[in-house]
């Protein structure tokens, strides 16, 4: 009975939601209402449960159509028209996912060629000479991790490449790994100045300078600035709760995976036993040196703009294809040179990348599926309608706009998205005093705050997701179970969440960077102090 406890809860709370929202609307009126979140909450709560997630996303694409074809009138047609045609086949077809895709198999094939050429093989043996606990592993790994600021898709795949020799040495967990990425990945670049987050933000809003609005938001984006204090808490202090512990206890006797499958394949041994620590870092160089050419390429830097506009102005789906894919060339030219890798190799090498990148591309076709079913019942519109009702409690906006963009997030998937439809709601507030501020004027306060729970909210929500892009991209970086990833993230994302909506509630009334990040900051380590004293008492015990 126990251990069927947590299946028969949640199916009472669908029961539950589906009664509620047959009191309010008849299905026949779906688009628009509570129905349209009742897809990804099948979706997110079946891959918690079950932990199996292709099952679980597909159960929720099916869900959304089934909805859209009753509330729409169209019957068989309609559900696979929306599932097939608008969904699945609309996603692959759509040139900025299909720019994500080929960034992300051209990193594969990257990782195998390392792999085989000895280069990770090198850089684990010289880490672990330089690296001498599981602390300097996970810091190293908080260091790599802020330092590829500029896209957190680039973050995810890279840092995990290049440190899981590290970590997998100091018998770090895949998961606790993959939260290291993750927790760096949009945390970071959303508090960037030089960023695509940075692009997306500063063009939402209009009449002021978008990038000065930007920077003002960063002392304020308290779920980014607290996340970061968290993962340096826990890296320094080797403290872990909930599921995360039972895997980090599973790795000190040597298992890092816990549960699921290991992702990786016989087929990447290293071909090549002379390989140095050059072959690991040189190509990881050129891959991020790349990478930012392709997408100040796409900014128009080369037809005369400057850096900052180039960056903010970028496609970084058709940057990072591009770049990756010249870095490619040239790692394949570098290995060939080298004499570590022959032509047959690097072709080999092709395949094999591109195989192990299936998984991450499966689940990543059904996210984006899920999310375009979710649009297709109008969510986003719904949810916006909530926000609009509590516009008047200007005091509790920044309380209310961080819930809403957590769960807005957490449902849809994507984060920009979510500050996409929350922040013009809040300049549609605030649209007098964003008047008279003008491009060079002093945006008041309450707007920034208002603006900044939006973004943190946006991040938090994209940050516990299972069909969150960063989410899978941080699974494939480490090459971990992807619900493992999220079973174990949530309690830590669900901590700093709770200490953010204490923060916004202060910013409400005391409108004083000081005082609201100060009271986070003290909040959020005496959480953290106390988890940690209790669980040395209970391991003591």
């Amino acid at each position: 009975m126990k251990k069927h406890l947590s299946k028969i809860i949640f199916a009472l709370l669908v029961l539950v939601y589906i009664i509620i929202c047959f009191v309010t609307t008849p299905i026949t009126s779906a688009i628009g209402s509570m129905w349209s979140l009742l897809p990804p909450i099948v979706a997110i709560g079946l891959a918690l449960i079950t932990k199996e997630v292709y099952s679980s996303l597909f159960a929720g694409i099916v869900t959304g159509g089934i909805l859209f074809a009753i509330s729409s009138g169209t019957g068989f047609e309609g559900f696979f028209g929306a599932v097939v045609n608008e969904g699945i086949i609309s996603n692959l077809a759509d040139s900025y996912n299909a720019g994500i895709l080929m960034f992300l198999v051209v990193l594969g094939i990257i990782v195998v060629l390392m792999n085989k050429a000895g280069g990770s093989r090198a850089y684990g043996e010289w880490a672990s000479a330089h690296i001498k606990s599981r602390k300097g592993a996970c810091i190293s790994t908080f260091l790599l991790g802020c330092l590829i600021f500029v896209d957190d898709y680039f973050n995810c795949l890279t840092v995990g490449s290049v440190m899981r020799p590290v970590t997998d040495k100091h018998k770090v967990s895949r998961a606790k790994l993959a939260y290291l990425i993750d927790a760096t990945a949009a945390p970071v670049c959303i508090i960037a100045p030089i960023s695509s987050w940075a692009a997306a933000v500063s063009g939402t809003v209009e009449g002021v300078n978008g990038i000065q609005l930007f920077i003002s938001t960063i002392p304020y984006n308290l779920y980014a600035l607290l996340t970061i204090i968290m993962v340096l808490f826990i890296a320094l202090s080797d403290v872990d709760f909930g599921s995360m512990k039972r895997h980090e206890d599973n790795a000190r006797n040597g298992d890092l995976f816990t549960s699921g499958q290991k992702i990786w394949g016989e087929d990447d041994k290293p071909v090549n036993h002379k390989g140095k620590v050059i072959d690991l870092i040189l190509p990881v160089i050129i891959l991020i040196f790349m990478c930012v050419m392709g997408m100040i390429y796409t900014g128009g830097f080369f037809s005369g703009a400057d850096f900052i506009t180039a960056f903010s102005e970028c496609d970084a789906s058709y940057g990072l294809a591009l770049g990756s894919l010249g870095a490619l060339l040239l790692i394949i030219v570098y290995y060939m040179c080298r004499g570590v890798l022959r032509f047959g190799d690097c072709m080999d090498s092709v395949v094999s990348g591109f195989r192990h990148m299936v998984p991450a591309i499966l689940i990543l076709m059904f996210a984006w599926t899920l999310k375009t079913m979710t649009s297709m019942l109008d969510a986003p519109v719904f949810v916006s309608g909530l926000v609009e009702q509590f516009t008047a409690l200007q005091m509790l906006l920044p309380f209310i706009l961080f819930a809403v963009a957590v769960g807005l997030s957490f449902a849809t998937g994507t984060s920009w998205g979510t500050f996409g439809i929350l922040i013009p709601i809040v300049t549609g507030v605030f649209s007098t005093s964003l008047a008279n501020a003008g491009e060079g004027g002093v945006i008041p306060e309450m707007v920034i705050i208002c603006i900044s729970a939006c973004l943190a909210g946006a991040v938090c929500g994209d940050h516990c997701s299972p069909i969150s892009d960063t989410t899978i991209m941080s699974s494939t970086g480490a090459q971990c179970d992807h619900v493992n990833h999220v079973s174990t993230q949530i309690p830590y994302a669900l901590l700093v969440a709770g200490v953010c909506l204490v923060g916004y509630l202060i910013s409400g009334f005391v409108q004083n960077v000081f005082v609201v990040l100060g009271a986070s900051v003290v909040i959020l380590l005496a959480v953290l102090f106390t988890i940690s004293v209790l669980g040395r008492r209970s391991q003591k015990k």
